[in-house]
């Protein structure tokens, strides 16, 4: 098998969400010598994109979308080890986090992963995260982008919080701030000041991309 068919077994097989099929695809990818970021721009990212149109056109729904972000979890896990060495090429840098008071993560999760499998280098800071934890990130990696997120109405306004501190710290221009979350609206977004709004896993990776001008 020629390395440009190993890599399109990588996106078939994660479009397809066969799980052993694709951890296959990418262990045969790595054995012939094919660096990780082709594997994860070419073969996981053009994955990422076909589970995208199948999700908009009502194929695919949010179960599938979920087992599609574990499955690119875990071919990103198998490429560490090579990324570490510094073979791997990244687009960008994600700090991510659900605000204060909120608790939820599954969406974060999902996003989370979807960023990883396109490519770029994600921080985590889990849920439940203060304005102040924010920007202490934000100083200490220097991310490309700030993804917020929020389940609950109540918490909505702590990303607010956390875009007045980036401005406060001077920090503002230096990141691109996106928000979500299933009660966040356009409108919303543009409220509080946020770069831009994503209202899944698949559109917030578009909207990054976007946003650095990918």
């Amino acid at each position: 098998m020629e390395r440009k068919e190993k890599i399109e077994r990588v996106a078939e097989t994660l479009s397809l969400l066969e799980v052993e099929a694709f951890e296959k695809a990418v262990k045969d990818a790595v054995d012939a010598k094919i660096s990780p970021d082709v594997i994860i721009l070419d073969g996981m990212r053009r994955g990422m994109e076909i589970i995208g149109e199948k999700y908009e056109s009502g194929v695919y729904f949010l179960t599938e979308l979920v087992l599609a972000g574990h499955m690119m979890k875990e071919g990103v896990k198998m490429l560490k080890p090579l990324l570490k060495r510094g073979e791997g090429k990244k687009v960008g840098k994600v700090l991510i986090g659900t605000v204060q008071g909120d608790l939820h993560d599954i969406g974060k999760n999902l996003v989370s992963h979807m960023f990883e499998g396109s490519g770029f280098d994600v921080y985590d800071l889990g849920v439940d995260v203060s304005s102040e934890k924010f920007i202490e990130k934000v100083k200490e990696v220097e991310p490309d982008i700030v993804a917020l997120s929020a389940l609950l109405t109540t918490t909505m306004p702590k990303m607010r919080d956390v875009i007045q501190g980036l401005k406060k710290s001077g920090l503002r221009d230096k990141v691109k701030v996106l928000v979500g979350g299933r009660p966040l609206t356009q409108e919303y977004a543009e409220k509080i000041g946020a770069d831009g709004y994503a209202s899944d896993a698949i559109e917030a990776v578009k909207k990054g991309e976007e946003l650095l001008k990918i």
